[in-house]
This record gives structure tokens, sequence and C-alpha cells, in this order.
């Protein structure tokens, strides 16, 4: 398995730290989920039209890859439906020009349960659109257990009817199991075999309330997650989702991201 870390776990580094540090860490490489305050990647400044061949140059010069694109979009809201999948395809663009090989999208939520069903069928048209489009680009689509479909049941209702290979699952190992308490062989038995890209992060819960911890010192069952992975052969990706963008209360990337790394390498030097 190869290891990265999002963007999100550092919203004050420059795009030129942000490579450095994952260089002299040791990490594999990179997801990006905003860089240098701007979430739309196709306008953050390495990513603009006119800097991509030297940003590509400078990750192979640090023998970094670039694991994921995270979008917002998200399409359990009819009126911005649209805009939001035309969101999501000028990522898989983005992504294709940078040889990345996964763009992430949301559900998201379930406003009115029920309207279940009529959320669910505008996110399999939204994937179902957005899988032909990817088409022969080298990028696969992947929607995040995140919100209302955190659930794996529910998101196995979307995959069933969205069965090509360009689509898949974001296992964020997180959201199942806390909001859930699906326990990993659970969440793998149900959506395993369409897992392309994970998440981890920890948590805790202190009187009734969920929080957030650095990797290893929460009661997220991680190595029982890399153990079902490693027995599908999974040589993917797993990435650290430190969500300091939005909790800035959290400690910085400087001791979150090492800690990361050891705490994962020691895990799978036990499971593999």
């Amino acid at each position: 398995m190869k290891i990265c870390f999002s963007t999100l776990g550092c919203p004050e580094w420059t795009w030129d730290r942000i490579v450095d540090e994952a260089r002299q860490l040791g990490y594999d490489g990179i997801e990006i989920r905003g860089i240098e305050g701007e979430m739309h990647l196709p306008k953050a400044r390495p990513f603009r039209q006119g800097n991509r061949s030297t940003t590509m140059a400078q990750l192979e010069d640090a023998q970094l890859e670039i694991s994921c694109l995270g979008t917002s979009a998200s399409f359990h809201d009819a009126d911005k439906w649209q805009t939001n999948l035309d969101m999501a395809m000028e990522h898989i663009d983005l992504a294709a020009e940078l040889q990345v090989p996964f763009v992430r999208v949301f559900g998201d939520k379930i406003p009115e349960p029920a309207n279940k069903d009529e959320v669910i069928s505008q996110i399999v048209i939204a994937l179902q659109h957005l899988g032909q489009y990817a088409r022969g680009s080298g990028v696969r689509v992947v929607i995040e257990t995140h919100g209302d479909f955190s659930r794996s049941s529910d998101l196995k209702l979307i995959l069933d009817e969205v069965s090509m290979p360009e689509i898949g699952v974001l296992w964020d190992m997180h959201h199942p199991y806390r909001f859930y308490n699906e326990i990993p062989k659970e969440t793998m038995n149900i959506i395993g075999n369409r897992v392309y890209h994970t998440h981890i992060k920890d948590s805790q819960m202190k009187d009734g309330t969920m929080h957030y911890c650095l990797v290893g010192e929460g009661d997220l069952p991680i190595q029982d997650c890399l153990s079902l992975l490693v027995n599908i052969g999974y040589k993917g990706w797993v990435s650290l989702e430190w969500e300091k963008k939005w909790h800035p209360e959290l400690a910085e990337p400087e001791v979150a991201f090492p800690q990361f790394l050891r705490v994962i390498k020691g895990i799978l030097h036990g499971v593999i």
C-alpha cells in the first residue's frame, strides 16, 4: 500500500512546503483537498493551466504522486445537481491531465427520509454520467462513505445501480464505524469489492461527544481495517484525512503527519 496525506490537514502551508514536507517525511504522495485557500482545484495556483507542467515536474523530482483530487461535488440537492456535475467533470479533466487516478465526490445527504428513493436516483444518474465522462481517461470517480451515505447498505443501493469500473468507493474508515456502529468486516462484506481509495482518521467518545484525535490514540479499529484490505489484495492508497481546515483546534500538521506515518507503517509491518 502507498501512504499519503490530504492537504485538508495543512491549510496554511504553501504548495512548495506541502511538497517539501511530504518528501522529507517519506510519504508516497499527496491527496489534494484545497491549496493555498482555494478549494476549487482547477483555480488553485499549482493547477492553473500555465502552471501544470511545472507542478508535475516538481512532483516527479520529489518522487511523489497525487493520489486523488477531492471535490465538494454532491448530488442530493436537485437545484444544484447540474452545477455539481459540472464541477466533478472539470476535476476529471484536471485529473486526466495530471495523471491522477481518482476524483472524490459525495452522495451526500437524505434531506427527507420520504424522498430517499428520489435522492438515490439523482445520485445514480450523476455517477452514470461521470462514469461515462471518465471512460478512457484513466480517471475513476469515488463516492465517499460520508454523511447520510456513511452506512454501507445505503451506499450499496447506489453502487448496485452503477456497475461500471469507472465508479468505486472511497472508504472513509471512520464514518461507518463511528456514526453507524459498523464493524470493519461488515463494511467490507458490503462494499469491499468496490473500494478504490481510503481515508483514515481517529476519534474518541467523551461524555457522548465525538472528539478527533491523533491516529492511534483513539479507538478506531485501524489494524482490523488494514488487515481486511490486505486480505482482499488492496494495493492502493491509505490517506490521512486530518481535518485541520474544518477543525482548527486540532494538532498542527507538523505533529499529525509524522505520527500518522509511524502508526500506519507499524501496523502494515505487522499485517503484511
